[in-house]
């Protein structure tokens, strides 16, 4: 991943918007998928990016589903959500790369900050948003008629990246979702005839193509073993210096493992907020402890 801040940081600074993307030209074809791979290059330590919610509110028609939320993600730092279900967690990081508002009927009002860009401000596009805010959702989900190489590759198409550019861009995403050494032989097999938990590395390393700022993870491991999600959460831990990562989870004992910073919800309001070795031992606030200790939820 690129040290320097990539296209989609301020075009003005006074502005304080995203600039547009171009026209996007003919996507480049997969050729270089049946070429003989090219080792690629350890990925670079990239500087992270922080990222505000500034009285986040969602809906869903009425329902009235994430109220007055107010959270930083921290760069550096892992960011695990917690709460019981229902209770608003993935709605409100669908909400930052603005997935929210692709459902009929839902709309989110608020600031989503990425540093001193406002996300949901009118002028912003959206492609350009999700390529910033990259998106791994709970069940793996890759192309199914695409090859592990064309999985990776899609979005730098869909975005124009150059021809020449894109075999590089997937064995680097590919290495640094800690999956290039078990695929380098087989790139041109579909991406479907992964396991499970490299069918999330492979969504992960898809994500990491485009360069996002942001990594936001919607239950990554619920759908996968113990061993593939112990791969997972190392992988996340690698990660958390190049990319601004928040992991939504039901898994107590994950947040515990992986992330630096947690966030309690309940019934779409941010309870509580701290360090996860204070939240787990010594909460504010009541309803946190007894959501800890296993007394609802």
């Amino acid at each position: 991943m690129n040290s320097e801040p990539n296209e989609l940081n301020v075009a003005d600074p006074e502005e304080r918007t995203m600039p547009r993307s171009p026209g996007q030209p003919e996507p480049a074809t997969s050729e270089a998928a049946s070429a003989a791979p090219v080792e690629p290059a350890p990925p670079a330590m990239a500087a992270t990016r922080r990222v505000k919610l500034e009285g986040l509110n969602a809906y869903y028609g009425d329902n009235h589903a994430v109220r007055d939320v107010n959270l930083e993600f921290k760069p550096g730092h892992v960011t695990a959500i917690i709460g019981p279900s229902g209770c608003g967690k993935s709605t409100m990081v669908r909400c930052v790369n603005r997935m929210h508002e692709e459902i009929p009927g839902a709309r989110s009002e608020g600031r989503v900050l990425l540093d001193e860009v406002d996300l949901h401000a009118s002028s912003v596009d959206v492609v350009s948003v999700r390529r910033a805010v990259g998106m791994v959702f709970q069940k793996p989900n890759p192309f199914p008629t695409m090859s592990i190489f064309d999985n990776v590759a899609s979005g730098l198409k869909f975005t124009g990246t150059a021809r020449d550019e894109i075999t590089d861009r997937v064995g680097s995403a590919l290495e640094g979702a800690g999956l290039w050494e078990e695929v380098k032989g087989r790139l041109s097999s579909p991406g479907v005839s992964l396991s499970g938990g490299q069918q999330q590395r492979l969504c992960i390393a898809r994500a990491l193509a485009v360069e996002p700022e942001v990594l936001m993870m919607d239950e990554p491991c619920s759908a996968l073993d113990p061993i593939a999600t112990l791969k997972i959460e190392e992988l996340i831990g690698q990660l958390k210096d190049q990319v601004t990562i928040a992991v939504v989870t039901h898994n107590l004992q994950q947040a515990g493992r992986v992330a630096d910073t947690t966030a309690f919800m309940l019934n779409g309001e941010m309870i509580e907020v701290g360090s996860t070795d204070r939240m787990f031992t010594n909460p504010d606030d009541d309803r946190t402890e007894q959501y800890v200790t296993g007394k609802f939820g």
